[in-house]
């Protein structure tokens, strides 16, 4: 069956020799997984989840029990007070958008401090010129770049005591940059710094990739809000799309109005079907979660031993589900991509290529033969198509497709 998939046995033979190196981070990978699962369980059990939470509701979706109880089982797995769960966001960026239009003023300013966020923001700041951005309706941007893969307090610090910042904003993940993603024990020491000099700023963290990664999220830390994808970490391969915002009940209660209308907020929004999906998809995250990290460790630790850079390296503490490998070399890191695709349930026969693709500043490359359009907690692997040609590899419903996956991949670039 390898053969006929078109793996050479000098490769299995590494995968296996790779596999029996990485079985300490396995274990600890299995450990917080059935952590977050007690964690995902007891809220289900303190709601009372039924098969009454899985009705429908169309129209304007008044008094939907389903859609309330899911966000109230959110908020408790995240550890807030409240939560916004709703198939009407179409994405992570657009989440982030809502929650951004709705904190922030004419007049206020936003401040990064995990440097330029994920390039899809880049129009909805207003670093791109865009009509509809934050910028064109008088938001003031400013971002403090990470000194390498931590913050630059003292600079943080010396910023936010002059308490004109309206809202603070962290990216837990790299997105495309080369930076490493941020660990909850940074995001922890930063928020302590920042409350030092400033109790009043809204902290806000995109959790992208981040959820259930450990047994915490940032909220309990100490962040104000919390934002995420139902396309990665939280729906577990089987929410069809959605998003979520996560945190005080005030501030998601803005996010509400300005996803819906002053006066709606979340009291409108019909289901259509999905509740069903998104409680599954919730119960079993844990799951898919520590398969994409058993996933990315195994990758990791392939592609050292090939003599690829990896980030993180396969031993090293995490805080998402991304793993990149550096090629320096654009044709390898195509035919990696490829590969990807190639070892993908969905159009496994299709090759992706790079191109021009909306909301970015390079050609990018996107592979993903996934159920969901999109999907980043499916194995998947995309990269920007500039020096130094790294991949940035997600996802694996289960560790067994995604190593299957990542052996494709190589085998393609040989």
């Amino acid at each position: 069956m390898y053969k006929q998939f078109g793996i050479s046995q000098n490769l299995l033979d590494l995968a296996e020799k790779v596999e029996n190196t990485i079985q300490e981070e396995f274990k600890q990978v299995n450990k917080i997984c059935e952590y977050n699962s007690l964690k995902v369980l007891n809220a289900f059990q303190k709601y009372n989840i039924s098969d009454i939470h899985f009705n429908s509701t169309t129209g304007y979706g008044y008094s939907d029990i389903g859609r309330d109880t899911i966000e109230k089982v959110f908020a408790e797995v995240l550890d807030t007070q409240d939560s916004l769960v709703r198939s009407q966001f179409i994405s992570g960026t657009h989440a982030l958008t809502v929650a951004l239009f709705a904190f922030l003023r004419p007049g206020d300013t936003f401040l990064s401090i995990s440097g330029k966020p994920y390039d899809t923001l880049d129009e909805v700041i207003g670093i791109v010129d865009n009509p509809s951005s934050l910028k064109a309706h008088n938001v003031e941007y400013e971002q403090i770049d990470m000194l390498k893969d931590d913050f630059n307090y003292e600079e943080i610090k010396k910023r936010v005591e002059k308490n004109d910042i309206k809202l603070i904003e962290i990216q837990r993940s790299r997105g495309y940059s080369l930076r490493k993603s941020i660990t909850l024990d940074k995001i922890e020491k930063v928020i302590n710094t920042i409350r030092s000099v400033n109790k009043n700023v809204i902290i806000m963290v995109d959790n992208c990739y981040g959820e259930m990664i450990e047994t915490i999220e940032p909220t309990s830390l100490g962040a104000d809000i919390i934002v995420g994808s139902l396309i990665k970490n939280l729906g577990g391969g089987i929410a069809p799309n959605g998003a979520y915002i996560a945190g005080k009940k005030e501030l998601v209660n803005l996010a509400a109005e300005r996803l819906t209308a002053p006066g709606l907020g979340k009291e409108v929004g019909p289901t259509l079907g999905i509740n069903k999906q998104i409680l599954q998809g919730l119960y079993m995250a844990p799951t898919v979660v520590a398969s994409s990290l058993k996933t990315a460790i195994f990758a990791s630790k392939l592609l050292e031993e090939l003599g690829y850079s990896s980030s993180p390296k396969y031993n090293e503490k995490r805080s998402d589900i991304v793993q990149t490998i550096t090629f320096n070399n654009e044709q390898k890191l195509i035919k990696f991509c490829q590969g990807i695709q190639m070892g993908s349930p969905i159009d496994s026969n299709s090759i992706p290529e790079p191109w021009d693709m909306p909301g970015y500043t390079d050609k990018v490359i996107m592979a993903a033969g996934a159920f969901t359009q999109g999907s980043s907690i499916e194995l998947s692997c995309d990269a920007p198509i500039r020096p130094p040609y790294t991949a940035f590899l997600q996802g694996g419903l289960t560790y067994e497709y995604g190593k299957l996956g990542v052996l494709k991949a190589v085998q393609n670039m040989s």
